[in-house]
């Protein structure tokens, strides 16, 4: 039997700086600070209300695992690489000035629109190197 009641309850990013990278996500997306429980590493917790939360955790420094995509050796730090790449989608209604307040950031993206002619997509990485997308209007279903 399949799980019944599903839905995404969270996606996490490790971080050697998790206060930037907290920033970024509060200043670009509105993200709010929520109450997170103390573990034996730090960790901020954000809410997109009404209910999208993302985990922010301290990169545990012995590790072997690859810091993100700017580790990388490959060229994955170039956004038109994305749409077949590692990515977290947002939808926003203002599309049109969220791009246009990236760009003003100073924000590297690449904008693009899907094939129906519809929906508009923008690709972009967040401090870490990590992919984003956002689009324009519902988010697919």
């Amino acid at each position: 039997m399949a799980a019944q009641g599903t839905c995404l309850n969270h996606v996490s990013r490790e971080s050697s700086d998790i206060k930037r990278l907290a920033q970024f996500y509060i200043q670009i997306f509105g993200f709010e600070k929520v109450e997170a429980p103390k573990f034996e590493f730090d960790v901020i917790w954000l809410k997109l209300p009404p209910s999208f939360y993302l985990h922010l955790i301290e990169r545990d420094p012995s590790t072997k695992l690859p810091e993100g995509p700017w580790s990388a050796t490959s060229a994955v730090a170039d956004p038109k690489n994305l749409p077949r790449g590692h990515h977290v989608c947002f939808s926003v209604s203002n599309f049109d000035d969220f791009v246009k307040s990236l760009k003003e950031k100073g924000i590297e993206v690449h904008e693009r629109t899907q094939p129906d002619g519809k929906t508009k997509q923008v690709f972009f990485f967040d401090p870490d190197g990590n992919g984003l997308e956002v689009s324009s209007g519902a988010p697919a279903s």
